[in-house]
């Protein structure tokens, strides 16, 4: 089904909802949703039989800073039955970003947004168990974000290239060889 089609499919099957077509740098065709619409949206993606995308095969973001909305969720939807894959994309403003749970439709969302959160301190409202699964519970900050501090201190420092003689290199080889067999 041609994108547009598509489009119209979905917003006749969840009316009221804004969707826009979105680019992509492949062939599998991307959408973006508003976050009040998401759940509402992913729920007749998952359901309708004219869609019937049963499978969450990735959740992740990516942060835009310093342009806003800042924050882009990006979920990667496939139709066993159907043989389609999609792209679902959802803006999200650098203050307060949260997007309701999808781990009530795709139980493998669970994890995939617990790390989202604790990568992007995205929130995901009504999620059964929030807690930090990458970092230390007392980890303080989201490493995935643009402004997140990663910068050390160090004086930059240089090494001579390690230099062998030919009889060396031979050797070395060998023995390489020898424990090979």
């Amino acid at each position: 089904m041609e994108l547009p089609a598509f489009i119209t499919s979905l917003e006749q099957a969840a009316p009221g909802v804004r969707i826009e077509p979105g680019s992509s740098i492949d062939s599998q065709p991307a959408i973006y949703v508003e976050a009040a619409d998401a759940l509402r949206v992913f729920t007749v993606l998952h359901d309708a039989p004219a869609f019937g995308f049963d499978v969450l095969m990735e959740l992740t973001a990516a942060d835009y800073l310093p342009r806003e909305p800042r924050y882009e969720l990006v979920y990667l939807l496939v139709s066993i039955a159907g043989g389609q894959r999609l792209r679902v994309k959802v803006r999200l403003p650098a203050a307060d970003p949260h997007v309701p749970t999808v781990s009530t439709i795709w139980p493998a969302a669970n994890w995939l947004e617990r790390e989202v959160w604790d990568m992007f301190g995205i929130a995901f409202d009504g999620h059964p168990d929030p807690r930090r699964l990458l970092m230390p519970e007392d980890w303080d900050g989201y490493p995935l974000r643009k402004d997140f501090p990663v910068q050390i201190n160090m004086k930059p420092h240089t090494t001579e290239p390690v230099q062998v003689t030919e009889e060396e290199f031979r050797a070395t080889l060998q023995r390489d060889r020898l424990s090979r067999q």
